[in-house]
């Protein structure tokens, strides 16, 4: 089987969507949207690098929740581009905590960049954003025809 250039980028995308967001959703998300209410605050605790102290546990569970339901919605195609946005503040706030504590944000600089790509390539055909984009101008519009006015 001869897959077209870009049938064989499209099914690239997939492989990497999927790997990608099944490692944010199993490796990272869950066990920090699962760590509870400690888990959320140490989490959120990194926005002090950036002045930011109050509400650590909220800063934390948004943290959780981005890795978690960001990667189920990454495999899936759904949302891409808005879901790639909050993944790469999250690698942001990850890449300076790291720095911080002087370690290497490598981890996370690595993801951004393949978000970066993600996001400038878009989720591919073989996507929900695709089926739903496909979806949406197969259906005739709302505006009234002739015949109805």
């Amino acid at each position: 089987m001869r897959l077209s250039r870009w049938a064989s980028v499209d099914l690239v995308l997939l492989l990497l969507r999927v790997g990608i967001g099944a490692s944010f959703v199993f490796a990272y998300g869950w066990a920090k949207i699962s760590g509870g209410l400690e888990t959320w605050t140490d989490l959120g605790s990194n926005m002090a690098i950036f002045g930011i102290t109050v509400w650590p546990a909220a800063w934390g569970f948004m943290a959780a929740l981005t890795e978690f339901a960001g990667g189920i919605l990454l495999m899936l195609g759904l949302f891409l581009r808005p879901v790639l946005v909050f993944l790469l503040l999250t690698m942001a706030v990850a890449t300076a905590s790291h720095l911080a504590a002087g370690e290497g944000p490598w981890h996370a600089t690595e993801m951004a960049t393949v978000f970066v790509a993600l996001l400038l390539l878009g989720p591919g055909r073989y996507s929900l954003d695709a089926w739903w984009a496909t979806a949406d101008s197969s259906t005739p519009s709302a505006t009234p025809s002739t015949a109805d006015r």
